[in-house]
C-alpha cells in the first residue's frame, strides 16, 4: 500500500449522480447471432428504462443505429450520436471524477478490448467523445485497462485483481507498484488491496466487480459459491481474494451464488455483486433460484437502506461474461 497524491476524486458510486450512461450493442463481429443480439439489445433497454424511473439515463448509439434503440426505449431516455460496438459502458464509457475546484473531469484509463481480445474501434473511443460534448478535461491515467476491474469505496481505498491489470496484454513494462501508484492516483485513492486474480480464463482476466463490491467505507459485498469447487480456478481465485479481504481488516458480507438457475452454461456469470447503485435504488440480476435470489435481495436492503431493491432477468448479459454493473457508468452530481 502506498499514498499518492491527486487533484481528482471518483465520488462512491452510491454518491448522489447527474445521470448514468449506457452503450447499445451493434457488432455483429462481436455478436453474430441476430436473435441473441435481439434479445441482448431488449434486455439494455429494460436496465436503461429501469434505471431512468430514478435518474437520467443517456444511451450512446450512432445516429444509424438510434432507430432500432427507440423502439425498445421509453421515451424517457436519451440518445446520444456517440458510435458504439458493444454494451460495456463501466469498461469503454467514461470514469468520471470532481477535480480540487469541485468541477467534473473524466479520469481517462484507456480501454483497449481487455487486452486487444476484442474490436474496440469505437469502443475505444467512447470515454473522449462523451468528455467533449459535456465539455469537461481527460486527465489521463497513463494505464489501460476498465474500471470494471477496480473498485473503490469512495473514501481512499481500492481494491483489484492483478490479472486485470499487471498483465502484458494491458499494461506492458509496469510493475504493480506503478499501477498502483497510477491507479490510486485516478481514482483519488490513498490505498489499495490487491488480490492475484486469474490470467486468461475469460475475456476480462477476472474483474473484480463480478465477485466484490464496496457497498460503504471498508464495506464489502462478496459473492461466493456454497460449495466450493476445489478444481475450479475461478471458485480458488475468489477465496483467495475473499481472505485478502477479511486479512485487510474489512467488513465482509458473503452471499451465495445462485443454484438452481435458468441458464445452466459452464461459462455463464451469475453474479448478484454485479448490481448498480443509482438514485433512490439498486439495479440486481434475478437468476430464477428463488432462495438465492431472496437471499441476495435481503443484503442488498441491508446495504443500502432507503433504496428500492429491483430484481431483474439479465440473463443474455450473463452470457456474455457480465451484469448490469458492467453495462452502466455513473456521472457524478458536482
Amino acid at each position: 500500500m502506498a499514498n499518492s497524491p491527486t487533484n481528482l476524486t471518483v465520488p462512491p458510486e452510491e454518491a448522489p449522480h447527474d445521470r448514468t450512461f449506457m452503450q447499445w450493442p451493434v457488432s455483429r463481429k462481436v455478436h453474430p447471432e441476430r436473435a441473441f443480439l435481439d434479445i441482448l439489445q431488449q434486455t439494455i433497454a429494460d436496465i436503461a428504462n429501469t434505471i431512468v424511473e430514478f435518474e437520467p439515463v443517456v444511451l450512446l448509439a450512432a445516429k444509424d443505429d438510434q432507430g432500432a434503440a427507440r423502439k425498445l426505449l421509453s421515451s424517457s431516455v436519451e440518445l446520444w450520436d456517440i458510435p458504439t460496438e458493444d454494451l460495456w459502458c463501466r469498461d469503454s464509457g467514461p470514469l468520471f471524477a470532481i477535480q480540487a475546484d469541485g468541477k467534473l473531469a473524466v479520469s481517462h484509463i484507456q480501454f483497449n478490448g481487455w487486452g486487444q481480445k476484442q474490436v474496440h474501434k469505437r469502443d475505444g473511443s467512447i470515454a473522449a467523445a462523451v468528455a467533449m460534448r459535456l465539455g469537461v478535461p481527460v486527465v489521463p491515467s497513463g494505464l489501460q485497462g476498465e474500471a470494471g476491474g477496480v473498485e473503490h469505496d469512495g473514501h481512499g481505498l481500492l481494491m483489484a485483481h492483478e490479472s486485470s491489470w499487471v498483465n502484458k496484454n494491458r499494461n506492458p513494462g509496469l510493475s504493480r507498484g506503478e499501477i498502483e501508484k497510477r491507479l490510486l492516483a485516478a481514482y483519488g485513492a490513498k490505498q489499495m488491496v490487491w488480490s492475484p486474480g486469474l490470467w486468461g480464463e475469460d475475456i476480462t482476466d477476472y474483474h473484480i466487480d463480478s465477485l466484490a463490491r464496496f457497498t460503504g467505507p471498508g464495506r464489502v459485498l462478496v459473492n461466493l459459491p456454497d460449495k466450493p469447487d476445489m478444481k475450479d480456478p475461478f471458485h480458488l481465485a475468489a477465496l483467495d481474494t475473499h481472505d485478502k479481504l477479511v486479512a485487510s481488516k474489512l467488513e465482509v458480507d458473503v452471499i451465495p451464488e445462485p443454484v438452481r438457475r435458468r441458464v445452466k452454461s459452464i461459462d455463464f456469470v451469475a453474479s448478484y455483486a454485479n448490481y448498480y447503485a443509482c438514485n433512490g435504488a439498486v439495479i440486481a440480476a434475478q437468476f430464477g433460484d428463488r432462495q438465492a435470489d431472496q437471499i441476495a435481495e435481503k443484503a442488498l436492503k441491508k446495504h443500502y437502506p432507503g433504496r428500492e431493491v429491483i430484481s431483474l432477468n439479465v440473463d443474455a448479459l450473463g452470457e456474455v461474461g457480465g451484469g448490469i454493473h458492467c453495462a452502466t457508468q455513473q456521472m457524478p452530481a458536482s
